[in-house]
């Protein structure tokens, strides 16, 4: 049942919202149509996706995990902390999406603590992925898109993974290139404290 090409991919991206078959394509490049119309109906089939079309003014149809499909949101999240200790810079041809992002950032918070102060908001962008991320009350949340009153947009560049693997501090990776900032930089630190994610150098290496 999960073992067939892309079925990974495909639940990774429902599982951080519901999506309509034009967001998965965009979400999965390179995975042919056919392929992807099959893997879907593989899923509703097992019960791991629902196929619903939405009433009113939007009349598009949306797919989306079931509870069963949901229940694999650890295994996945353990895949994606596994590979992360030995992730680098994006190589040519692979893509950064917005909800390998997404699933990145909500894994690498998942056992840190957000320090308690004032609630701060973050748009997150690498290449052409978009992602928010909320710390408040010692509290982490993470989705899609931007935040619509960040107190801090970050831009990451080829180097942003070393900073949240704390190869570069925050100083470093601004003079370098590796962030760019747009609002309170003192909103960066907390930041990459929150969602620092060590590496394994010898799986780097």
């Amino acid at each position: 049942m999960l073992g067939q090409r892309w079925t990974l991919l495909l639940l990774r991206d429902l599982l951080v919202g519901p999506r309509r078959y034009s967001d998965l394509v965009a979400g999965l490049p390179g995975i042919p149509t056919n392929l992807l119309a099959t893997r879907l109906k593989e899923l509703e089939q097992d019960g791991l996706v629902a196929r619903e079309a939405r009433s009113g003014a939007d009349r598009s149809v949306v797919y989306s995990v079931t509870r069963r499909g949901a229940e694999l949101a650890p295994a996945l999240d353990a895949l994606a902390r596994w590979g992360a200790a030995g992730m680098q810079a994006p190589r040519a041809g692979e893509i950064v999406t917005t909800a390998s992002l997404v699933t990145a950032l909500r894994v690498a918070a998942e056992h840190a603590q957000a320090p308690r102060q004032r609630q701060l908001a973050y748009t997150v962008r690498v290449r052409d992925a978009v992602a928010h991320a909320v710390l408040r009350d010692g509290a982490v949340d993470v989705g899609a898109g931007e935040h619509p009153e960040p107190d801090l947009v970050i831009t990451g560049g080829p180097q942003f993974r070393d900073l949240l693997a704390g190869v570069l501090d925050p100083e470093s990776a601004l003079a370098d290139g590796a962030v760019e900032l747009d609002g309170d930089p003192a909103a960066l630190a907390p930041f990459v404290a929150t969602f620092r994610v060590p590496y394994s150098p010898e799986v780097r290496d």
